[in-house]
């Protein structure tokens, strides 16, 4: 039942063995009253009455312990809703409220090797984030049987900032073509890591800040600054307290 699977969440988090949870998903978790009652019987509210009262357990436990848990739901349609977002999730809002990140995940396209699927195109949105900035996107490929593929974000991003040279369906690298078409791209860089490597290292350098040389200059000047007001108090103190003994 739905009960009995929090409840081992619960446990589970509690015990700090593991480091992560994943519930999959909360729109399986049954209530125990709708698996003994009949087919087409009404259980109003019953399943988000379940999630807020696991909730509020599940919260200060993971706080303590510091384990991560992933609860993966599904959409719904809302009934006679004209104007606005139809879509809803399962489980009523308490998971919305508790949840420190939730991340809207929908696949956007299909990869084909021939008219094979290989992969999906899937595109990410931070609705929620209390641990930074939300509302943030991002578009990467899963391929089947291996994940998100890592050879597709350098082609991507290569396109975007100029160090991967697109014309028509070839892909070049410093004059070299990689590859016809995303596919045989990304094959290349699978077979050839040193290049993918070199794109991967002009990435960072180009999209991760340095810390400015001038910014490092100024906080070693405030950090002289306030030693050298530090070593006057201290003199200032001495000399009071010379001055002190010699009236005493």
């Amino acid at each position: 039942t739905g009960e009995q699977a929090l409840e081992i969440t619960d446990m589970l988090v509690r015990s700090g063995a593991v480091a992560c949870v994943v519930i999959d998903s909360v729109a399986a978790l049954t209530p125990k009253a709708e698996i003994e009652g009949e087919m087409g019987d009404h259980h109003v509210g019953l399943h988000a009455r379940l999630m807020s009262q696991a909730l509020r357990k599940l919260t200060a436990n993971i706080k303590r312990s510091n384990t991560l848990v992933i609860f993966i739901n599904q959409i719904r349609i809302k009934i006679g809703v004209m104007f606005g977002n139809p879509e809803t999730t399962t489980g009523g809002n308490a998971l919305k409220f508790y949840s420190s990140v939730r991340l809207d995940i929908r696949r956007i396209g299909a990869l084909k090797r021939g008219d094979e699927v290989i992969g999906s195109d899937t595109r990410v949105k931070v609705v929620k984030n209390k641990m930074a900035p939300p509302f943030r996107k991002a578009e990467f490929e899963i391929l089947y049987g291996e994940g998100i593929s890592r050879q597709g974000e350098l082609i991507d991003l290569g396109v975007e900032h100029g160090i991967v040279d697109k014309a028509g369906s070839w892909y070049s690298y410093q004059g070299d073509r990689i590859g016809q078409g995303k596919d045989n791209a990304r094959t290349f860089l699978k077979d050839n890591p040193d290049t993918a490597t070199e794109i991967e290292a002009k990435l960072r350098d180009l999209l991760i800040p340095k810390p400015k040389a001038d910014a490092k200059a100024q906080d070693a000047n405030e950090n002289e600054d306030q030693d050298a007001a530090a070593e006057a108090e201290v003199k200032d103190l001495k000399s009071v307290k010379a001055k002190l003994a010699e009236k005493a």
